[in-house]
């Protein structure tokens, strides 16, 4: 293969992190495009891959026999030659807390290609089921994957053990059904009315006797029952795991099938669980307040979709965060696909025509 038959992607360009490799990866692919991505997270404190994104690439060459160059931790350019022999069952390890949200994502763009397989088995030994800076898998279950579901995409998750930092130690099964007729467009341009608004919180066995749930649990109920006035019905649970951890995810369902969340929470050690619960709450509150269908968190797991799907589709979003923006840009470079961004005083819109 030539230098002329890669598509030349630099890394560097927008916010220039994972995510570009992560896209890049699922679109080469969904659309059997060979490309060599340059400067790998040039604009992180450590850049290159991470053990998570390697791993998301070795899976996803392994899932469909594609051709991946030589890489490893640290490496910052990689080749990628997509070819489209589906195994419908692979099985992945993980030794760290890498995140299993961020490991999925390339493999669920690309599955959108897959309709010739009924459905494709991923068992996922150790890494995180939560961690910094990614979607945890409560989020994706709740959130991300019942809106895929409602257009045409389902995707299931079955978590058999949580992991958390540093040492992760997880367990998960994730199956994910290529969707076999044409994804329907997605329009969330209005929040609609919301009667209850549901969570989880997830804590470690590690913290139980400091009631690290119950206290996250009480501060949460409290502010969002006086700022909204809603009924809340918030899931505990303590589970066994390798290293100590807290995260919640808040949600709620409107009546035109809009779900918006306050995104993943996590613990640290400088904030107290009433403050969690807080900061949690506000989020989902400021969404609510300003009638957001989509938390700027789905918005990038949107984007993807969007482009995909030929029909017009359009978002309503609080803000467009500079994640959105290079995926859009990224995205140009595989469709001549029009999208137009329209700033108003308290929201934006992304609309794909």
């Amino acid at each position: 293969m030539t230098t002329e038959d890669f598509l030349e992607i630099d890394g560097s360009f927008g916010e220039g992190g994972g995510a570009i490799l992560r896209i890049a990866a699922g679109f080469s692919v969904l659309f059997q495009r060979s490309i060599r991505l340059k400067n790998i997270r040039a604009n992180r404190a450590k850049p290159g891959l991470r053990l998570q994104h390697l791993m998301g690439l070795k899976t996803l060459a392994e899932l469909t026999s594609s051709k991946l160059s030589e890489c490893k931790i640290g490496t910052t350019e990689i080749t990628l030659c997509p070819k489209n022999s589906i195994k419908n069952k692979i099985e992945v390890e993980i030794g760290t807390a890498g995140s299993i949200g961020l490991l999925l994502q390339p493999i669920q763009i690309a599955c959108l290609g897959f309709n010739s397989q009924e459905k494709i088995e991923i068992m996922v030994i150790g890494g995180g089921t939560f961690g910094k800076w990614a979607p945890s898998l409560n989020y994706l279950q709740q959130v991300t994957y019942n809106i895929f579901k409602k257009h045409g995409f389902k995707i299931d998750i079955d978590i058999l053990k949580h992991g958390f930092y540093p040492k992760g130690g997880a367990m998960v099964k994730c199956t994910l059904f290529p969707p076999r007729n044409k994804i329907k467009p997605i329009n969330l341009t209005k929040l609609g009315n919301i009667e209850l608004i549901q969570g989880e919180i997830i804590s470690t066995s590690h913290l139980r006797s400091r009631n690290v749930c119950e206290r996250i649990e009480k501060s949460a109920q409290l502010k969002l029952k006086k700022k909204l006035g809603l009924n809340v019905k918030l899931s505990l649970k303590y589970v066994n795991s390798l290293s100590p951890g807290v995260g919640l995810s808040l949600w709620a369902i409107s009546d035109n099938g809009a779900i918006i969340s306050s995104g993943t929470i996590l613990g640290e050690k400088n904030i107290t669980s009433e403050e969690l619960g807080n900061i949690a709450a506000d989020k989902l509150i400021e969404y609510i307040k300003n009638e957001i269908p989509v938390d700027n968190y789905l918005s990038d797991q949107l984007i993807p979709l969007m482009a995909f799907i030929q029909e017009p589709s359009k978002i309503k979003v609080l803000e467009v965060t500079s994640h959105t923006n290079t995926n859009l840009e990224l995205i140009k470079l595989f469709l001549n696909r029009n999208y137009q961004i329209k700033n108003e005083n308290k929201y934006s819109t992304i609309e794909f025509q």
